[in-house]
């Protein structure tokens, strides 16, 4: 579309009012965009246009443009005669719910949303702007990649991107919400955010797309098959959310933002918690069986114990053997760790590792205090486990906890054996308060698995070898897996009674609400890959 703007008819040039009616007009158009037959077309493919998300996401006319009508310089390929206003980019700040966010959305109806070297400089001045005001950045992806026509300029703009986006990791919250295509390079940029959320059927990440797959390996494949939301929700973990349409998509991405801090030195905002500090959860006294290889559903523990019964599950559809939340205590933000005996036992593999340890970094990263729930049978055994790297990845949530400095609080439900229970973040690795409940079993292993090994011999040489098996079981059980042996050795803070739960965990986290910790001095870790 050709965009060359003349000025109104009849009014002088030194005329004051007519500037401002000239400008008036340009910003219509800037507006307008290229024109209702490209927004049928958005539509039509199940999209809202960049302006109508924007305002889904913020609060009502909150919105303050930057950088509306700038314009490409490029030349060749026809491109001078096209200088659409914004460049295919929306810029700018307002507010969720009072507080200030950035925030960028990609114009598909302009140039399908490539990026091209005007483009991508409005992105990094809103980036830089986001971190030098200490506030969120939302992008709102819906692009077609880099601009071909500007050649390298364009991958240049990519560049400076994802400089950003790793200058940013850590200070403020970086959400990228994938509305329509994101191909090769530019899939990059989410992978650096926080957190990603995707839409069924109208949004697709990959790095290359269906039609180079089926050149170089012969595989034939669908876009959604390749990169759909529901593969990077299940499959690669890629994509963080996923929802029918863009509405709820962009609704919850308001509800996270109300969980967060602005920043990180800024402390999650606090609203009045809807339940007495004392609230009984008697609730719990049925919802965990005291047989330890029964089946269980933590989500339901998760909903008796925070505000309302309210909580948003992270990776809800990814390595579903450990559960990942967002919630309040008595108002205050939260993130919740916990094994899910529903799922595969609730085993710790490679999967719940990299999903856990990611969580507690971000956690950690922005002064949200950690509670984790324990019911872990251990490391989840296995040729491919081994060669897939389970040791570096286990490891990755192990230096994520003990990285960690904000408030940790643990509790252990019922199983909590070997390896696992130290990685999940055990006092001894500096939990700050550890608990249990009186269904507890802490041990290197469980009770049949040491018999066998401890008294190998004696069932072997016994008369009734189950009998004297069984009989090991019961003495080591009696000995070494009683509830009250870690307390007595003050590897548990106490053991407490299951309905009790909330009040303890709020109490304890108001306790350490202003709790101070420090790394020695270097200039970062160098954590398992």
């Amino acid at each position: 579309m050709t965009v060359l703007h003349e000025r109104p008819a009849g009014l002088p040039e030194s005329d004051a009012r007519g500037r401002v009616a000239e400008l008036m007009g340009m910003r219509e158009q800037a507006v307008a965009g290229p024109g209702e037959k490209a927004t049928e077309a958005q539509h039509a493919k199940g999209k809202l246009t960049a302006r109508e998300r924007i305002e889904l996401l913020l609060d009502p006319g909150s919105f303050n443009e930057v950088e509306q009508l700038r314009r490409h310089r490029a030349t060749g390929f026809g491109l001078e005669t096209k200088r659409p206003y914004t460049d295919g980019v929306i810029t700018g700040w307002g507010t969720v719910e009072g507080r200030t966010v950035f925030v960028y959305a990609h114009d598909f109806r302009i140039f399908g949303g490539a990026l091209g070297e005007a483009h991508a400089t409005k992105i990094h001045k809103i980036m830089d702007m986001a971190l030098a005001a200490g506030a969120p950045l939302v992008s709102l992806n819906d692009g077609a990649g880099a601009r071909i026509q500007e050649g390298v300029s364009a991958l240049a703009g990519y560049g400076g991107i994802f400089q950003r986006n790793t200058k940013a990791s850590g200070v403020i919250p970086q959400i990228s919400v994938m509305l329509g295509p994101c191909a090769g390079g530019a899939a990059y940029s989410p992978a650096l955010t926080d957190f990603v959320f995707m839409v069924r059927g109208t949004s697709q990440m990959f790095i290359t797309g269906p039609d180079v797959v089926r050149a170089v390996t012969g595989e034939e494949i669908t876009q959604n098959g390749l990169g759909g939301a529901d593969v990077h929700a299940e499959t690669s973990g890629v994509c963080h959310f996923a929802y029918d349409d863009e509405e709820t998509c962009l609704a919850e991405v308001r509800y996270l933002l109300s969980l967060l801090p602005s920043n990180n030195r800024e402390m999650p905002p606090a609203v009045t918690g809807p339940d007495a500090v004392g609230g009984s959860c008697d609730a719990l006294l049925d919802l965990v069986p005291v047989d330890g290889n029964r089946p269980y559903d933590m989500t339901k523990v998760v909903e008796e114990i925070v505000d309302d019964g309210d909580y948003l599950e992270v990776h809800e559809r990814w390595a579903r053997n450990i559960v990942c939340a967002l919630a309040r205590l008595d108002g205050h933000t939260v993130g919740i760790v916990a094994n899910q005996p529903q799922t595969l036992a609730g085993v710790l593999d490679i999967g719940a590792s990299e999903k856990a340890a990611r969580f507690v970094q971000f956690c950690d990263a922005f002064n949200i205090p950690i509670v984790t729930l324990l019911d872990v049978p251990g490391f989840l055994p296995g040729v491919d486990q081994e060669h897939g790297g389970i040791i570096r990845h286990g490891a990755k949530l192990l230096y994520a906890y003990c990285n960690a400095t904000v408030p940790r609080i643990s509790l252990i439900l019922r199983k909590a054996y070997g390896g696992a229970y130290i990685v999940m973040d055990s006092q001894s690795i500096g939990a700050d308060l550890t608990y249990a409940w009186p269904t507890n079993e802490i041990a290197v292993m469980g009770a049949e698995g040491a018999a066998n090994v401890i008294f190998r011999r004696q069932i072997a040489a016994a008369e009734d070898p189950e009998a004297m098996r069984a009989r090991m079981v019961k003495e080591y059980k009696a000995e070494l897996m009683h509830p009250y042996y870690a307390a007595e050795r003050g590897l548990v803070d106490d053991v407490i009674d299951p309905a009790e739960t909330r009040e303890v965990l709020v109490s304890s986290l108001e306790m350490l609400r202003n709790k101070h910790a420090e790394l020695p001095s270097r200039k970062h870790g160098n954590p398992p890959q």
